[in-house]
């Protein structure tokens, strides 16, 4: 208490070291934290002078700029003595784009030998020898590779190319079915298809080909092929079914369109045909079945000029196709040019000298070329070939009626109504033609 009489209070202080007078500052500083000792800076191993490059290299191939990685390759081949594997490895892939297929072959065995182990070298090794046609040495490459990885499902399936090329279809369905027991592929599935198809086993191919796209339904080509194997046999409806199927996937494949064009045009819908046939003319124009079914649409719309000019295309195209050749025969005789017809129908029947109709156009031909010796045989050459054609007997027929052999005639007309009538054939032209002539012919026995 002071002497007014006033209390006043005098701030106290706690200190856990004891008292202190006022006049002790109390000096507290922070401690600086420790500082870790610098670490030497680590120095990058240098990479070998043989794979100095390899990230290089692989980059410009992935990127497609292959002037720019030969020049690296040439570079680090020089640099290395040969002894650098992936730039030959690169090399010879750019070597086999290139189709340098023998200069390729040798990139991938200096490469081989550089690692004798390594599965990819012998892979390629054995590829550039397929593809020069080497197929007994390239089987020799996949068995040795098979030794490293004996299930391996592309070495199975090259093997079995390799087999089927060498005439041994029974060792090479053997190895496809064991490519496929690894892993189903549809090359696989595919070369069990034409492999059975090349034996003329077209129920085995269809066997296969069914499975094929049971495993891979959207695969156009697979559809195609299994479309083409029912068309051949018949089934139109399954045929067209499949071909549908695969120009849904792929408009553009040629191998469906062609086959869907085929059905329609037998139904004489030849419009919606060459709707058909323009778009595989825009991916494969240089086709030779192609511009001979686009010119028998235009003969089915009786456009005969356009129809031989697309058939003279084909057989540019393909001068040794008997069916362009038929074709151009029976335009021409449809336009009464019967000597262009007389050249395409002989040049025909070199080509296929057991097809029947053949000789009966033949016949047909020398008798508006005032040849009728030549077409007498020329229609017997055709019944000795096919003893049940109607139309054979038909046009024989009138050709003997023509030059008055009226009792052979008849007996030809005879047997020409015997086997129309067996297969129930109604061609409207024919039976216009039979009301005309069959009272004539009649008489005439």
């Amino acid at each position: 208490m002071d002497i007014a009489g006033n209390m006043t209070e005098r701030p106290e202080t706690n200190n856990m070291y004891g008292d202190q007078s006022d006049e002790e500052d109390v000096k507290v500083t922070a401690q600086e934290p420790i500082k870790p000792a610098p670490l030497p800076k680590a120095k990058l191993p240098d990479l070998p002078i043989i794979e100095k490059n390899n990230w290089l290299i692989h980059m410009l191939f992935i990127n497609k700029e292959f002037e720019k990685c030969k020049q690296v390759i040439k570079e680090q081949i020089e640099m290395t003595e040969r002894t650098c594997e992936y730039a030959l490895y690169v090399q010879g892939m750019i070597q086999r784009n290139e189709a340098l297929i023998q200069e390729s072959l040798e990139s991938f065995q200096a490469a081989a030998m550089l690692n004798p182990n390594s599965l990819e070298n012998l892979k390629q090794v054995g590829r550039s020898l397929y593809l020069l046609g080497r197929h007994k040495a390239a089987l020799d490459i996949y068995a040795e590779a098979a030794k490293l990885a004996p299930q391996d499902p592309e070495l199975l399936h090259n093997q079995g190319v390799c087999l089927v090329y060498l005439n041994d279809y029974i060792k090479a369905e053997e190895c496809f079915k064991k490519a496929l027991a690894v892993q189903k592929t549809e090359h696989s599935y595919s070369q069990l298809g034409k492999m059975h198809i090349l034996r003329g086993d077209k129920e085995g191919a269809l066997a296969f080909y069914k499975k094929a796209v049971e495993n891979f339904p959207e695969n156009s080509e697979l559809l195609s092929v299994l479309g083409l194997l029912y068309l051949q046999m018949g089934d139109t409806q399954r045929a067209f079914e499949h071909l549908g199927n695969a120009m849904t996937y792929d408009p553009q494949n040629t191998k469906a369109i062609m086959g869907a064009g085929s059905i329609i045009q037998d139904h004489g819908d030849y419009d919606v045909a060459l709707t058909k046939y323009r778009v595989a003319a825009s991916v494969t124009p240089e086709s030779h079945s192609l511009w001979n079914n686009i010119g028998m649409c235009f003969f089915g719309k009786k456009k005969y000029v356009a129809a031989i000019s697309c058939l003279k295309r084909a057989h540019y195209l393909s001068p040794f196709e008997w069916r362009t050749c038929y074709n151009l025969g029976l335009a021409h005789l449809t336009m009464h040019q019967y000597a262009s017809a007389f050249h395409f129908i002989s040049a025909a029947i070199n080509l296929k000298p057991k097809f029947a109709p053949l000789f009966m156009l033949l016949g047909v031909a020398l008798t508006h070329l005032d040849d009728p010796s030549n077409a007498k045989q020329a229609y017997e050459q055709a019944i000795s070939i096919e003893v049940d054609s109607p139309m054979t007997y038909l046009n024989y027929a009138i050709m003997l009626f023509n030059n008055g052999e009226k009792s052979h005639a008849a007996a030809q007309y005879a047997k020409f109504e015997m086997y129309h009538q067996k297969k129930a054939l109604n061609d409207p032209d024919v039976n216009a033609l039979v009301a005309k002539l069959g009272p004539i012919l009649h008489m005439g026995s």
